[in-house]
């Protein structure tokens, strides 16, 4: 399997689309014709990472952190720069899952929720999803060329199915003139045609292309075509809610978070006697949802990295949050390996899947 191949399966699963806009995902380092010989999973790409990969022979790395992400100025024989200089010369694949696997359904905080046992678990914070309802009004001599074409260029698609068009047939009428050179019928006389409207629905990011296809295939010297926006409820968003089983203290629930995660260190706020049952989390950096997690009924937020003053707002107004730190998020080590493991399983692969094993959280704790 080449990568393109790979990004194109990833790409179905967590869109890439689906990242926040200030992110940056995909392949970031490598050749799209390259053959996957071993993908290693890992929360961060780091020297440590690349030398296990290189150990292991695999020339592929899927990362959660982006390495290239606050913008990279000069690749030198220096930080950053070297480890870049290493990945390439060892021809080795960088891809990044980043908050695209945050907003995946089954992605990091599914992850965590899944760990921490919760119920009923739904999105903290579901979008919207913007698409578009396609129509057209083509011969009814050239509508199936017409379906080809655009069948081809991946339009007309829904979730597992494809060639997804309906027809209604009609009647068309319209008169060339001036310096008019017609499909059909003659300059300055009525022509009467029997047409049919083909509707389909597209994605917000195919705008562009399904305009192209309908203006390039259509047999129409001037076609009518309409883009109609609409939204929908996506299936992604950022954060879990769920429900534990049995209500236990918040000194409880943070010994049992801690002992679940394998957390040498947390933080929290709020009374320890306190009852948590509704639990929400955002894995990573999740201040600013705090409110919103409350709001849906809430006894704790989990996330990471919370400051001393988020904190303090936090206390000051009764909610009680519990700082997991960001490499919390480990988990996406097996659970992205598993979630591979399922996507290729109807794949050809000869190749292994591997969970890494090295700690790659910066910090040492006393």
């Amino acid at each position: 399997m080449k990568i393109k191949q790979l990004m194109s399966i990833i790409d179905t699963h967590v869109p890439l689309e689906t990242a926040e806009n200030w992110d940056n995902v995909g392949l970031l380092i490598g050749n799209h014709e390259s053959e996957i010989n071993g993908i290693l999973t890992t929360l961060d790409c780091t020297d440590a990472i690349v030398n296990q990969a290189i150990d292991k022979g695999y020339n592929t790395i899927i990362a959660h952190h982006p390495l290239i992400f606050k913008g990279v100025k000069s690749i030198i024989d220096d930080g950053y720069g070297q480890l870049i200089q290493k990945i390439i010369r060892h021809n080795i694949n960088l891809i990044a899952l980043h908050t695209n696997l945050d907003n995946y359904v089954y992605g990091v905080n599914q992850m965590l929720a899944n760990k921490l046992k919760l119920q009923d678990i739904q999105f903290l914070n579901q979008e919207n999803e913007t698409y578009y309802k396609v129509q057209t009004y083509i011969p009814k001599d050239n509508v199936e060329n017409f379906k080809d074409r655009l069948d081809q260029h991946g339009l007309a698609k829904e979730g597992n199915y494809e060639y997804c068009f309906y027809e209604t047939e009609g009647k068309g009428q319209f008169k060339p003139v001036g310096n008019a050179n017609p499909h059909l019928g003659q300059l300055n006389n009525i022509e009467y045609v029997n047409e049919v409207k083909i509707e389909f629905m597209i994605k917000a990011s195919q705008y562009a292309l399904a305009e192209k296809a309908i203006i390039d295939n259509h047999p129409y010297e001037t076609p009518v075509y309409d883009f109609i926006k609409m939204t929908k409820t996506a299936n992604y968003g950022l954060g879990k809610i769920g429900i534990l089983e049995d209500a236990m203290s918040l000194t409880d629930f943070v010994k049992f978070v801690k002992h679940e995660l394998d957390i040498p260190s947390v933080r929290y706020t709020g009374d320890a006697n306190k009852r948590i049952q509704k639990v929400a989390i955002i894995g990573g950096a999740g201040i600013g949802y705090e409110a919103l997690a409350f709001n849906k009924g809430a006894d704790i937020f989990i996330t990471g990295d919370v400051k001393h003053h988020d904190a303090l707002d936090a206390q000051t107004y009764g909610m009680t949050i519990l700082d997991i730190n960001h490499y919390s998020e480990y988990v996406m080590r097996e659970g992205l390996k598993e979630l591979l493991e399922q996507w290729l399983y109807d794949e050809s692969i000869d190749f292994p899947i591997d969970a890494s094993n090295i700690n790659t959280d910066p910090f040492n704790y006393m």
